[in-house]
Parts: C-alpha cells; structure tokens; sequence
C-alpha cells in the first residue's frame, strides 16, 4: 500500500528531498536525539529483568525476536502504511470532505492500536512520544492537518514519513529497528549488558528485522494476532515497582 505523500508541500525552509535524500532523513527519525523521550521507557524490560526472566544477552534476544513476531509492536508496524496513506489524504488543503474522513480514520486506528496496549503507563508513553514528535514536526514547519487530534506514537511516526516523503517500507523497518535499539539501550543499563554485546545482538537481529519489515510492509494488520501476554503482563507489573530506573 503506497503512501500519497505528494500531496504534502513542505515548508519553505525545506528542500524536497533529492533522490537517496529521503534515507538520510529517515537516520534522523531514528537517531537517539531526537526529542520525543524514547529514552526514559523500558516497556517492561525493567520488571523482566527484576524478576530475572532476562538475565543474559541471548535471552534479550529472544525477547526481542518474540515481540518482532507476535507482539503488539508487529501489528503497529503493519499499520503504519495504512496510516500514512489517510494522512496524506488529510494532509491535502482541497478537500474537506475527504480530509475529515480521513481523519476519522486515522482516530479509528488509533484507537484500536491503544486498545492493543494493556497498560495505562504504555497508553500513556505512546500519547507522550507521539504529542512531543508531533510537536517537533510543527516546530519544522509540518503542522498536523486542520481538525486533527492529537496522534499517538504510530500514527506521529507514520506522519513523520508523509512530512518527510520517506517510503512506507523502509518507515515499517525503522520503527522495527527503533523499538530494539531503544529496548537494547534500556537493557545495557539494566541486565547489565555490555555496550559491545548490544552491538553484537543489533547486528544479529538486522536480517530478521528487515525480512519482517517487509511482511509486515505488505500485510493487513486486522489479520494478525497480539501473542504478547508475557509484554503486557511485565508492563502492568512495571507500576508496581518499588524501585524504578524507567516510566514504563
């Protein structure tokens, strides 16, 4: 499903992206300075490691693999295009129909993704991040569509890929690929793992990742199933730490 991007005009201090550009644009998405906070959550990985579930690099991965194959992070990404192409439709100025129709959607995906998160500090990390990168996007010049409400974190990064004209294939893969560096870096401060053995596990999951980008790229996220009991179960958990390093 491709994303309608064209219909975005960027704000005049911003070049369109010449051919090849696009990827450099999305390293900035995924960059650890961007300021959305990604930082300050570990999704439950602080409860796993409290409890000693995850006490080692290849248990990490595991991890990892399990909620890039069936957890609720696979069905956000599958979502991703989806999202981008009704953002774009709301993004156009000619139309006010179509634009609140396509706002209205965009609110129902929302809706259903945040339902896929069992916990309130996980509903309300994706509301965080979503409203500090939709706010970043406005300070660039990229203004949410008239009447649009605030987006949750799937539906800010797939406007983040209409703003920034990047394809919804690779935008799927580096949602993956954030989620586990931001996972990874929570982990080398609370397993311990070392920052070369996060390296190495970044590494390994690369062509996983990329082979499920591409499934998820092409598949309708209503057909796939959150196999995630263990994830919800450890973010819920999360809140009733004593001791936290991490909100989520």
């Amino acid at each position: 499903m491709a994303a309608r991007t064209d219909a975005i005009t960027p704000p005049p201090s911003i070049v369109p992206p010449a051919p090849g550009e696009a990827r450099l644009r999305l390293f900035q998405l995924v960059s650890p300075a961007l300021p959305v906070g990604a930082f300050s959550y570990s999704e439950g990985l602080e409860w796993l490691v409290q409890q000693g579930r995850l006490a080692d690099g290849e248990a990490v991965r595991a991890w990892l693999e399990a909620e890039c194959r069936a957890g609720a992070l696979a069905i956000e990404a599958a979502s991703l295009p989806a999202l981008m192409e009704a953002l774009a439709q709301a993004g156009r100025p000619d139309a006010d129909a179509a634009r609140r129709e396509a706002l209205a959607t965009v609110q129902e995906w929302q809706g259903w993704l945040l339902a896929q998160r069992e916990a309130p500090d996980l509903r309300a990390q994706q509301r965080q991040m979503g409203g500090s990168l939709c706010q970043l996007l406005a300070d660039l010049g990229w203004p949410l569509p008239a009447g649009g409400a605030p987006l949750a974190w799937p539906a800010a990064w797939a406007w983040a890929g209409v703003c920034l004209e990047i394809p919804a294939v690779e935008l799927v893969e580096a949602y993956l690929y954030a989620w586990i560096a931001s996972q990874l870096s929570a982990a080398v401060r609370l397993v311990p793992l070392g920052p070369t053995e996060a390296q190495r596990l970044q590494l390994a999951l690369a062509p996983g990742l990329a082979r499920r980008a591409r499934e998820l790229a092409a598949t309708d996220p209503r057909t796939l199933w959150n196999g995630g009991v263990g994830a919800g179960l450890a973010q819920l958990g999360h809140a009733e730490l004593y001791s936290r390093l991490f909100r989520s």
